[in-house]
């Protein structure tokens, strides 16, 4: 259940101090393929913590961005949501992954696979 971040404890904001702890390694490591997920990671989470838009609220809204007022409060996600976020991207990986293995593209089904493999040691 997403509640708003004047809770405490906020598993969003935990998994991405891992992952940017991770991201910071395997740059410096230069794991190019892991940095790619980890900050694929980091921007689900991100995205899961977006409060939906209101009625008649448009994208394309004019902010003055020195006066705060592109400052919204943003969702605290519990645990099964962060869980939640990091097992749809690992199945979205594998879906992907089977249908390069249906066109014959293994190379790219392989890297795929990999990919969730990485994904899956953040399974909270």
């Amino acid at each position: 259940m997403k509640i708003p971040r004047d809770m405490s404890g906020d598993a969003g904001r935990d998994m991405k101090a891992r992952l940017r702890a991770d991201l910071g390694t395997a740059m410096k490591d230069r794991r190019t393929i892991e940095a790619k997920v980890l900050r694929e990671l980091i921007a689900a989470i991100d995205n899961a913590e977006a409060p939906p838009t209101q009625e008649g609220q448009t994208a394309l809204a004019h902010h003055d961005f020195r006066s705060g007022s592109a400052e919204i409060e943003r969702l605290l996600l519990s645990g099964p949501d962060v869980h939640g976020v990091i097992v749809a991207n690992i199945h979205e990986r594998e879906r992907a992954a089977a249908e390069m293995e249906r066109l014959g593209m293994m190379d790219r089904a392989g890297a795929l696979r990999a990919e969730a493999v990485i994904a899956k040691r953040y399974i909270v």
